[in-house]
Protein backbone atom coordinates (compact mmCIF):
# COMPACT_ATOMS: atom_id res chain seq x y z
CA UNK A 1 0.00 0.00 0.00
CA UNK A 2 2.82 2.35 0.90
CA UNK A 3 4.49 1.77 -2.46
CA UNK A 4 1.35 2.69 -4.37
CA UNK A 5 0.89 5.86 -2.35
CA UNK A 6 4.50 6.83 -2.96
CA UNK A 7 4.07 6.23 -6.68
CA UNK A 8 0.93 8.36 -6.77
CA UNK A 9 2.78 11.06 -4.85
CA UNK A 10 5.66 11.03 -7.34
CA UNK A 11 3.27 11.28 -10.29
CA UNK A 12 1.45 14.17 -8.61
CA UNK A 13 4.73 15.93 -7.91
CA UNK A 14 5.87 15.49 -11.51
CA UNK A 15 2.55 16.79 -12.80
CA UNK A 16 2.62 19.90 -10.63
CA UNK A 17 6.28 20.54 -11.48
CA UNK A 18 5.63 20.16 -15.22
CA UNK A 19 2.56 22.38 -15.11
CA UNK A 20 4.52 25.04 -13.23
CA UNK A 21 7.49 24.98 -15.61
CA UNK A 22 5.20 25.09 -18.64
CA UNK A 23 3.28 28.05 -17.17
CA UNK A 24 6.54 29.88 -16.49
CA UNK A 25 7.70 29.22 -20.07
CA UNK A 26 4.40 30.54 -21.42
CA UNK A 27 4.65 33.70 -19.31
CA UNK A 28 8.27 34.24 -20.38
CA UNK A 29 7.39 33.70 -24.04
CA UNK A 30 4.58 36.27 -23.76
CA UNK A 31 6.86 38.85 -22.17
CA UNK A 32 9.78 38.30 -24.54
CA UNK A 33 7.48 38.52 -27.56
CA UNK A 34 7.20 42.28 -26.98
CA UNK A 35 10.76 42.76 -25.74
CA UNK A 36 13.15 44.19 -28.36
CA UNK A 37 15.07 43.22 -30.36
CA UNK A 38 12.55 41.12 -32.24
CA UNK A 39 14.18 38.53 -34.51
CA UNK A 40 11.80 38.55 -37.48
CA UNK A 41 14.11 36.27 -39.45
CA UNK A 42 13.77 33.50 -36.86
CA UNK A 43 10.00 33.98 -36.75
CA UNK A 44 9.64 33.75 -40.55
CA UNK A 45 11.88 30.69 -40.62
CA UNK A 46 9.64 28.90 -38.11
CA UNK A 47 6.50 30.06 -39.94
CA UNK A 48 7.88 28.47 -43.10
CA UNK A 49 8.64 25.27 -41.19
CA UNK A 50 5.28 25.05 -39.45
CA UNK A 51 3.13 26.37 -42.27
CA UNK A 52 4.60 25.86 -45.73
CA UNK A 53 6.17 22.48 -45.01
CA UNK A 54 2.87 21.22 -43.56
CA UNK A 55 0.81 22.11 -46.63
CA UNK A 56 1.00 18.70 -48.28
CA UNK A 57 -0.17 16.71 -45.27
CA UNK A 58 -2.87 19.30 -44.49
CA UNK A 59 -4.24 19.33 -48.05
CA UNK A 60 -4.20 15.55 -48.21
CA UNK A 61 -5.96 15.19 -44.86
CA UNK A 62 -8.56 17.87 -45.55
CA UNK A 63 -9.51 16.68 -49.03
CA UNK A 64 -10.01 13.04 -48.09
CA UNK A 65 -11.85 13.99 -44.91
CA UNK A 66 -14.29 16.06 -46.95
CA UNK A 67 -14.78 13.18 -49.38
CA UNK A 68 -15.47 10.69 -46.60
CA UNK A 69 -17.87 13.13 -44.92
CA UNK A 70 -19.82 13.55 -48.14
CA UNK A 71 -20.12 9.79 -48.65
CA UNK A 72 -21.16 9.02 -45.08
CA UNK A 73 -23.53 11.96 -44.68
CA UNK A 74 -25.19 11.15 -48.02
CA UNK A 75 -25.86 7.58 -46.91
CA UNK A 76 -27.32 8.83 -43.61
CA UNK A 77 -29.36 11.76 -44.96
CA UNK A 78 -30.74 9.75 -47.87
CA UNK A 79 -32.80 7.72 -45.41
CA UNK A 80 -34.64 10.93 -44.44
CA UNK A 81 -34.87 12.37 -47.93
CA UNK A 82 -32.48 15.18 -47.06
CA UNK A 83 -29.69 14.63 -49.58
CA UNK A 84 -29.59 18.38 -50.24
CA UNK A 85 -28.08 18.88 -46.76
CA UNK A 86 -24.88 17.03 -47.60
CA UNK A 87 -23.13 20.29 -48.52
CA UNK A 88 -23.95 22.12 -45.26
CA UNK A 89 -23.08 19.00 -43.25
CA UNK A 90 -19.62 18.79 -44.79
CA UNK A 91 -18.96 22.52 -44.58
CA UNK A 92 -20.14 22.91 -40.97
CA UNK A 93 -18.27 19.83 -39.82
CA UNK A 94 -15.05 21.04 -41.41
CA UNK A 95 -15.37 24.67 -40.34
CA UNK A 96 -16.38 24.16 -36.72
CA UNK A 97 -14.69 20.93 -35.72
CA UNK A 98 -12.75 18.69 -38.09
CA UNK A 99 -10.74 21.40 -39.82
CA UNK A 100 -8.99 22.83 -36.74
CA UNK A 101 -8.76 19.50 -34.89
CA UNK A 102 -7.30 17.49 -37.78
CA UNK A 103 -4.92 20.33 -38.60
CA UNK A 104 -3.78 20.44 -35.00
CA UNK A 105 -3.25 16.70 -34.75
CA UNK A 106 -1.41 16.39 -38.07
CA UNK A 107 0.88 19.37 -37.49
CA UNK A 108 1.55 18.18 -33.95
CA UNK A 109 2.76 14.88 -35.33
CA UNK A 110 4.91 16.54 -38.00
CA UNK A 111 6.16 19.86 -36.61
CA UNK A 112 5.69 19.31 -32.87
CA UNK A 113 7.85 16.20 -32.77
CA UNK A 114 10.52 17.92 -34.88
CA UNK A 115 10.60 20.92 -32.54
CA UNK A 116 10.95 18.71 -29.48
CA UNK A 117 13.70 16.71 -31.15
CA UNK A 118 15.62 19.80 -32.21
CA UNK A 119 15.44 21.50 -28.81
CA UNK A 120 16.09 18.22 -27.01
CA UNK A 121 19.24 17.67 -29.05
CA UNK A 122 20.37 21.18 -28.24
CA UNK A 123 19.76 20.51 -24.54
CA UNK A 124 21.65 17.21 -24.30
CA UNK A 125 24.56 18.58 -26.36
CA UNK A 126 24.71 21.64 -24.05
CA UNK A 127 23.98 24.13 -26.82
CA UNK A 128 21.26 25.73 -24.71
CA UNK A 129 23.74 26.15 -21.85
CA UNK A 130 26.10 27.78 -24.35
CA UNK A 131 23.43 30.37 -25.16
CA UNK A 132 23.34 31.36 -21.48
CA UNK A 133 27.12 31.84 -21.46
CA UNK A 134 26.82 34.14 -24.50
CA UNK A 135 24.18 36.24 -22.68
CA UNK A 136 21.46 35.06 -25.09
CA UNK A 137 18.12 34.19 -23.51
CA UNK A 138 17.22 30.73 -24.90
CA UNK A 139 13.48 31.22 -24.33
CA UNK A 140 13.47 34.40 -26.41
CA UNK A 141 15.77 32.94 -29.05
CA UNK A 142 14.32 29.42 -29.35
CA UNK A 143 10.81 29.32 -27.88
CA UNK A 144 9.23 32.64 -28.86
CA UNK A 145 9.65 32.23 -32.67
CA UNK A 146 8.17 28.74 -32.55
CA UNK A 147 5.18 29.76 -30.42
CA UNK A 148 4.46 32.77 -32.63
CA UNK A 149 4.75 30.61 -35.74
CA UNK A 150 2.20 28.16 -34.33
CA UNK A 151 -0.25 30.89 -33.36
CA UNK A 152 0.02 32.63 -36.74
CA UNK A 153 0.16 29.64 -39.09
CA UNK A 154 -2.41 27.28 -37.56
CA UNK A 155 -5.38 29.50 -38.62
CA UNK A 156 -3.96 29.69 -42.16
CA UNK A 157 -3.56 25.92 -42.31
CA UNK A 158 -7.08 25.49 -40.91
CA UNK A 159 -8.53 27.70 -43.65
CA UNK A 160 -6.76 25.56 -46.26
CA UNK A 161 -8.03 22.37 -44.62
CA UNK A 162 -11.59 23.72 -44.59
CA UNK A 163 -11.37 24.81 -48.21
CA UNK A 164 -10.01 21.57 -49.64
CA UNK A 165 -12.44 19.62 -47.46
CA UNK A 166 -15.41 21.50 -48.90
CA UNK A 167 -14.01 21.05 -52.43
CA UNK A 168 -13.54 17.33 -51.81
CA UNK A 169 -17.09 17.03 -50.50
CA UNK A 170 -18.39 18.92 -53.53
CA UNK A 171 -16.51 16.65 -55.91
CA UNK A 172 -17.96 13.52 -54.32
CA UNK A 173 -21.44 14.92 -53.75
CA UNK A 174 -21.94 16.43 -57.19
CA UNK A 175 -19.76 14.35 -59.49
CA UNK A 176 -20.13 10.92 -57.88
CA UNK A 177 -23.41 10.98 -55.98
CA UNK A 178 -25.32 13.15 -58.47
CA UNK A 179 -26.48 15.98 -56.18
CA UNK A 180 -27.54 19.11 -58.07
CA UNK A 181 -24.57 21.55 -57.94
CA UNK A 182 -26.79 24.61 -57.55
CA UNK A 183 -28.62 23.08 -54.59
CA UNK A 184 -25.34 21.87 -53.06
CA UNK A 185 -23.72 25.31 -53.18
CA UNK A 186 -26.89 27.23 -52.32
CA UNK A 187 -27.67 25.16 -49.24
CA UNK A 188 -24.09 25.46 -48.08
CA UNK A 189 -24.19 29.25 -48.35
CA UNK A 190 -27.55 29.37 -46.55
CA UNK A 191 -26.49 27.32 -43.55
CA UNK A 192 -22.83 28.24 -43.01
CA UNK A 193 -22.38 31.51 -41.12
CA UNK A 194 -19.32 33.64 -40.46
CA UNK A 195 -19.53 32.68 -36.78
CA UNK A 196 -19.03 29.03 -37.71
CA UNK A 197 -15.78 29.85 -39.51
CA UNK A 198 -14.56 32.13 -36.72
CA UNK A 199 -15.26 29.40 -34.16
CA UNK A 200 -12.91 27.03 -35.97
CA UNK A 201 -10.24 29.71 -36.42
CA UNK A 202 -10.33 30.66 -32.74
CA UNK A 203 -9.82 27.00 -31.87
CA UNK A 204 -6.88 26.77 -34.25
CA UNK A 205 -5.11 29.66 -32.50
CA UNK A 206 -5.33 27.78 -29.19
CA UNK A 207 -4.21 24.54 -30.83
CA UNK A 208 -1.20 26.31 -32.33
CA UNK A 209 -0.21 27.61 -28.91
CA UNK A 210 -0.67 24.19 -27.32
CA UNK A 211 1.32 22.34 -29.98
CA UNK A 212 4.33 24.64 -29.95
CA UNK A 213 4.38 25.21 -26.19
CA UNK A 214 4.24 21.50 -25.37
CA UNK A 215 6.90 20.69 -27.97
CA UNK A 216 9.21 23.44 -26.76
CA UNK A 217 8.74 22.46 -23.13
CA UNK A 218 9.49 18.78 -23.71
CA UNK A 219 12.53 19.57 -25.82
CA UNK A 220 13.82 22.38 -23.61
CA UNK A 221 13.84 20.20 -20.49
CA UNK A 222 14.90 16.94 -22.15
CA UNK A 223 17.53 14.88 -20.37
CA UNK A 224 19.12 11.46 -20.67
CA UNK A 225 20.97 11.70 -23.98
CA UNK A 226 19.55 10.28 -27.20
CA UNK A 227 16.96 8.24 -25.31
CA UNK A 228 15.75 11.38 -23.58
CA UNK A 229 15.39 13.17 -26.91
CA UNK A 230 13.24 10.30 -28.17
CA UNK A 231 11.07 10.48 -25.07
CA UNK A 232 10.69 14.25 -25.51
CA UNK A 233 9.51 13.83 -29.11
CA UNK A 234 7.04 11.10 -28.15
CA UNK A 235 5.74 13.07 -25.17
CA UNK A 236 5.25 16.20 -27.26
CA UNK A 237 3.06 14.33 -29.76
CA UNK A 238 1.04 12.39 -27.18
CA UNK A 239 0.57 15.24 -24.70
CA UNK A 240 -0.06 17.79 -27.44
CA UNK A 241 -2.71 15.62 -29.10
CA UNK A 242 -4.46 14.89 -25.81
CA UNK A 243 -4.45 18.57 -24.82
CA UNK A 244 -5.86 19.52 -28.23
CA UNK A 245 -8.77 17.10 -27.82
CA UNK A 246 -9.47 18.21 -24.25
CA UNK A 247 -9.29 21.91 -25.10
CA UNK A 248 -11.49 21.30 -28.14
CA UNK A 249 -14.21 19.86 -25.93
CA UNK A 250 -13.93 22.70 -23.43
CA UNK A 251 -14.07 25.38 -26.11
CA UNK A 252 -16.94 23.63 -27.90
CA UNK A 253 -18.87 23.62 -24.63
CA UNK A 254 -18.65 27.42 -24.37
CA UNK A 255 -19.08 28.14 -28.08
CA UNK A 256 -22.23 26.11 -28.74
Amino acid sequence: MKQYLEKIGRYAEEFVNSAGLMSIMLAQAFIYTFTPPIKFRNIFKQMEFVGVQSLFVVILTGSFTGMVLALQSFNALKRFGAESLVGPTVALSMARELGPVLTGLMVTGRAGSAMATELGTMRVTEQIDALYTMAINPVKYLVVPRVLAGILMFPVLTIITDFVGVIGGYAIGVKLLGINPGIYVGRTIDFVQVDDIMTGLSKSVVFGLITTLVACYNGFYAKGGAEGVGRAATSSVVLGSVMILISDYLMSTFMV
